[in-house]
């Protein structure tokens, strides 16, 4: 049987069936057919079944999401228009002491994008591209609110680029009325009694207060 040329092989890549006795090329124009179906090619006779790909977009959106702001989630609805499929990675970096343990961060977070179908939420740690490489990314979404992030996130895409030349960054500029919100300032904000909404999910609004209160 001939095979496209070409032809992806990896996980990322969805299939279809096409039903023909001759090349791959020939067969590009014809009608597809579900698995587990046959067509008949021109002369009568069952065809051989011929995979073809089609290939789904990965980008992948880190950060420690502690909490999940308004303008992550401004970031990440223009990001999931520009991919296939957007994996949100929750960074389980101990090291910055986060507020909320990596759990309820995780649980926040998909709480927070349940009504994007194609977005997946899940944790991390180690090297950004290493957690690339195993959801089959090829984007890394980074936001950039200001001169001083793009300074950062610079030096963090051209070494990201070193270790995978594959992988490309692509920042998103944050949206005007979320330029300055961070989830550090949010923090601050509502452990001092100021007033948060607007600038994170209802849920994140309701655990912030709980835990303020607690403490």
């Amino acid at each position: 049987m001939p095979r496209a040329a070409n032809l992806p092989s990896k996980v990322q890549y969805g299939l279809i069936q096409l039903s023909c006795r001759r090349s791959a090329r020939t067969c590009a124009g014809q009608r597809s057919t579900l698995p587990g179906n046959r067509s008949q090619s021109a002369n009568g006779q069952p065809g051989a079944t011929i995979i073809i790909y089609q290939r789904v977009l990965t980008a992948i959106y880190p950060g420690s999401f502690d909490p999940i702001t308004n303008g992550h989630l401004d970031v990440i609805g223009r990001a999931s228009h520009l991919a296939d499929r957007l994996v949100v990675g929750v960074l389980s970096n101990d090291s910055k002491n986060p507020m909320f343990p990596l759990e309820e961060r995780v649980a926040m977070t998909r709480e927070a994008v349940r009504k994007h179908a194609n977005i997946e939420v899940t944790h991390f740690d180690g090297l950004l591209v290493e957690f690339a490489e195993r959801e089959s990314a090829k984007i890394i979404v980074r936001g950039i609110r200001a001169i001083s992030d793009y300074e950062f996130e610079l030096q963090m895409a051209l070494m990201n680029r070193r270790l995978r030349p594959n992988l490309e960054t692509v920042f998103l500029m944050a949206s005007e009325q979320y330029s300055f919100v961070s989830s550090r300032i949010i923090k601050e904000v509502a452990r001092l009694g100021g007033e948060i909404g607007g600038l994170v999910p209802p849920h994140v609004e309701a655990r912030l207060k709980a835990h303020f209160q607690r403490t």
